[in-house]
């Protein structure tokens, strides 16, 4: 056996060896915590019989898959936007991160938005904050048992805990403290929804 043979044979079970020992490192991946999908600068709109429902905006979604149960993570953060009967924006929940986990052996759908979460009612005019809040879609609300912050022309409440219509039309905190109302308002004062508002413009 002549010297280049030699070298060959050494090259040849070199990579063998390498391309065995890069195989058995791929084997122990965990596909559990590997996302099957990325979906970069993700938009989505639902809608029914022409008329806008949901509109939803995130920087980042990763798909996660298994045998009972899927589900999303939006890890830069989520926005999403309700409309009402007439198409009106009325619903604004936007958070640091979120997770939609939907379960096939029972058909429940649940949204978590988590940090700096703010939902805003803009045809109530209220603002409410919180750390945590769960969207159960099958059965139309919103929750949390977190501490709570909600703004409004009425005056303002914070508490711990709240459960509200997923339009957040009607939020309602169950353990409230130190909260305070308006007693007083101006008969004559006028709401207007700026985000919703077609008009002439004003001359200055």
């Amino acid at each position: 056996m002549t010297a280049v043979t030699r070298i060959l044979v050494w090259v040849t079970a070199f990579v063998l060896c390498s391309c065995r020992n890069d195989l058995g490192k791929a084997e122990k991946l965990d596909l559990s915590q590997t996302p099957v999908q990325t979906v970069d600068g993700m938009f989505v709109v639902q809608s029914e019989n022409g008329v806008l429902q949901m509109r939803m905006e995130a920087e980042v979604m990763e798909r996660y898959q298994n045998d009972s149960v899927s589900y999303e993570l939006f890890p830069e953060g989520l926005a999403v936007f309700g409309y009402n009967e007439d198409g009106l924006l009325e619903t604004e929940i936007t958070a640091d991160n979120g997770r939609h986990v939907k379960t096939e052996k029972d058909d429940s759908e649940i949204w978590e938005a988590f940090g700096n979460v703010v939902v805003k009612n803009i045809l109530n005019q209220e603002v409410m904050e919180t750390d945590t809040l769960y969207w159960d879609r099958k059965n139309e609300k919103i929750y949390t048992d977190c501490y709570v912050k909600l703004y409004s022309p009425d005056g303002y409440m914070q508490g711990y805990g709240m459960e509200s219509d997923q339009r957040a039309r009607n939020s309602v905190i169950l353990r409230p403290f130190d909260s305070y109302g308006v007693v007083v308002q101006d008969s004559t004062e006028v709401r207007i929804d700026s985000a919703n508002f077609i008009g002439p413009l004003i001359k200055k």
